[in-house]
């Protein structure tokens, strides 16, 4: 018996994939291969190609998309600027004197940092240059100082604002939308980033209370593993605390408040962390950090006096007062851009500029040649019969809904061993998503479980994203191996986080409701 077309597409995909060519390339190149082998077997019709063009421009003109390169450069300014690693240093020394107290520091900061950058990458180098180093000298057993900064690290893909949860919410409201057609609407509701990111905001702080309930227990029951910091030094003052994490914070604030506030929509609510960023990496330059800090003031009494009182010169019945309200927050922008181009020029000066600027390019492309090409591996597999294959697989799953969910968890689970979350994110949900939501599950809720497992496959060998950056910035005296056993009670936690989202949906669905 052969196999199906649609199956062995599949199937030559991840095997193309683990060949180690760049993704895209293999998208694009498997689907053409099979849409040709489907055209001369005769189940492929040629003429659906021809939404190719539609599709691509559908996404370029994403606006929810858009905001993807702009929280790339927020992430990758505060990582250049040595923000981050002045975190890691204050959090260490705050909470190092308690046992257990560097590795809650460690996740402190993941989280933190997660929430102002959301690029795990970036992190978990950071923790495995300076806070691995501190907590192996100190007496940390190395498999849970190692399995800590991974994990610590990952909380960027579900802690918003993260990219992982902008697909998301792009994927899972095309597949809302196309289960409501299938069932008969065509008044549709779509999940907007601003739902997805209050659905993930409370189960991502609920990672961060299991690990650390995880490390002080470890530290209660066995104290050698996770002893207290000795010679630990002088903790620091209040001033240094504030210093190293009231910017962050007020960031965090700025994006996430304006987001959930529907002040901003995403790109907008980007944008003002993209320029937060860079203003706070020239303020922490040194000299000029005053105008700096005025401009950023200046570009936030902006915001404001836009909300209170609208200035709209053009008006016929516009008075003296419309008239100084809009002199004052043309002064006021005045000093905002020359603290912008200020921060650029010392960005310039400490050379990471072009390091931030290459960064960001390279991320973004990653990120859109996959989602481009992955529309052309969709399209095909559709083409060739893949979405009714996954629907009648799934329909036919024992245990109902809960079954056929259980199956696509497993499934991504399994297959974050071998692939990015992109990948998944882009390949495999639009497929079983739409089945799923026509099941009854909720949209936002499934999506947050989803979020999760995703979140999960950067910790699973052998292709584990934060397991390779931590290789790569961990001292020699850590072994791969003690990586890799250091994050299986990691894992194992993380799916007792999913869990309690499963058994607890008002965990991820109770804030969405209140504020939207």
């Amino acid at each position: 018996m052969t196999m199906p077309l649609d199956l062995l597409m599949f199937a030559a995909l991840i095997a193309a994939i683990l060949s180690g060519y760049p993704v895209s390339f293999m998208l694009a190149g498997t689907a053409a291969f099979f849409a040709l082998i489907g055209w001369l077997a005769g189940q492929f019709e040629p003429s659906l190609l021809g939404a190719l063009g539609q599709r691509f421009f559908g996404v370029l003109t994403n606006d929810v998309l858009i905001a993807i390169p702009l929280f790339v450069f927020m992430g990758v300014v505060l990582e250049k600027s040595r923000i981050a690693e002045e975190l890691l240093e204050t959090m260490g020394r705050l909470f190092g004197p308690i046992r257990g107290g560097l590795g809650i520091s460690a996740v402190v900061v993941g989280a933190l940092l997660a929430a102002s950058t959301g690029i795990v990458g970036a992190t978990v180098v950071a923790m495995g240059l300076i806070a691995l180093p501190t907590m192996v000298r100190n007496g940390y057993d190395p498999r849970l100082a190692s399995g800590t900064v991974c994990t610590a690290g990952t909380l960027g893909q579900i802690i918003p604002p993260s990219t992982l949860l902008i697909i998301l919410a792009d994927v899972m409201s095309n597949a809302y939308q196309q289960a409501q057609y299938a069932q008969g609407k065509f008044s549709v509701e779509t999940i907007s980033v601003g739902e997805m990111f209050a659905a993930a905001l409370l189960p991502g702080l609920a990672l961060v209370a299991i690990y650390i309930l995880y490390l002080l227990a470890r530290a209660t029951f066995t104290p050698k593993a996770a002893p207290a910091l000795a010679n630990a030094g002088e903790r620091p003052s209040g001033r240094e605390v504030m210093r190293a994490v009231v910017p962050p914070v007020v960031l965090i604030v700025a994006v996430l408040g304006s987001i959930l506030g529907g002040i901003a929509t995403p790109s907008e609510a980007a944008s003002v962390g993209a320029v937060g960023a860079l203003l706070l990496a020239g303020a922490r330059a040194g000299a000029g950090a005053r105008l700096i800090v005025a401009g950023a003031v200046a570009l936030g009494l902006v915001a404001v006096l836009a909300g209170l009182a609208p200035v709209r010169l053009q008006r016929s019945d516009t008075g003296a007062l419309d008239w100084a309200l809009g002199g004052l927050a043309t002064l006021l922008v005045a000093v905002g851009v020359v603290a912008i181009l200020q921060s650029i020029r010392r960005a310039r000066a400490q050379a990471i500029l072009t390091p931030i600027v290459t960064s960001t390019m390279t991320v973004t492309a990653m990120i859109f040649a996959t989602i481009l090409t992955a529309s052309v591996f969709s399209l095909v597999f559709r083409g060739l019969g893949g979405d009714a294959r996954l629907e009648e697989i799934l329909t036919a799953m024992p245990g109902g809904p809960q079954g056929a969910l259980v199956f696509v968890m497993a499934l991504i689970f399994v297959l974050g061993f071998f692939l990015d979350f992109v990948e998944i994110s882009i390949i495999v949900l639009p497929l079983v998503t739409p089945v799923l939501i026509l099941m009854g599950h909720d949209p936002l809720w499934l999506a947050v479980l989803i979020a999760i497992n995703l979140q999960t496959s950067f910790l699973t060998p052998p292709f584990g994203f934060s397991l390779f950056y931590l290789r790569a910035a961990a001292p020699k005296e850590i072994t791969t191996g003690q990586i890799y056993r250091g994050v299986i009670p990691y894992i194992l936690l993380q799916i007792a986080g999913m869990g309690v989202v499963w058994l607890a949906p008002s965990v991820a669905t109770w804030l969405p409701r209140v504020v939207f």
